[in-house]
C-alpha cells in the first residue's frame, strides 16, 4: 500500500511537471510572436545574394535598428560582424538604462 502512495506522488509531480511544461511552451510562442512582430521588411535591392547554407535567397529585415538576412528558403538568418552583441546588448538594456543614456547624451549606435 505505501508503493501505491508513492506511485499517486509520483503521477501528481509528472502532471505539474507537463503542466509546467505547457505553461512554458505557450509563454515562449508568445514571446516568439511579439519578436516577428517586430521584423520590418526592408526594400529588395537590385542585387540576389544567396544563403550561405542552401540555394535560398536572402531578404532583408530590420530588427531593433539593425539590418538582418534571412533566408526565404531554410529560415537562417545571417548577420554582420558585432550585430549580435548590438542587438543582445539592446535587447537586454533595461528602459531605465536608455533614458539615463539618453539624458547624458550617450546614444547608441545604430547599424
Amino acid at each position: 500500500m505505501a508503493n501505491d502512495k508513492d506511485k499517486f506522488g509520483e503521477t501528481m509531480k509528472l502532471m505539474e511537471r507537463a503542466k509546467e511544461d505547457i505553461y512554458f511552451a505557450e509563454h515562449d510562442r508568445q514571446l516568439i510572436e511579439k519578436i516577428k512582430a517586430q521584423l520590418r521588411e526592408v526594400k529588395k535591392t537590385s542585387s540576389r545574394i544567396n544563403c550561405p547554407k542552401c540555394p535560398g535567397e536572402l531578404e532583408t529585415f530590420a530588427f531593433q535598428g539593425f539590418i538582418l538576412d534571412r533566408c526565404n528558403s531554410c529560415g537562417g538568418v545571417w548577420m554582420d560582424k558585432g550585430e549580435l552583441e548590438g542587438i543582445i546588448r539592446k535587447v537586454t538594456r533595461t528602459p531605465l538604462g536608455t533614458l539615463i543614456d539618453r539624458l547624458m547624451g550617450k546614444e547608441e549606435e545604430v547599424r
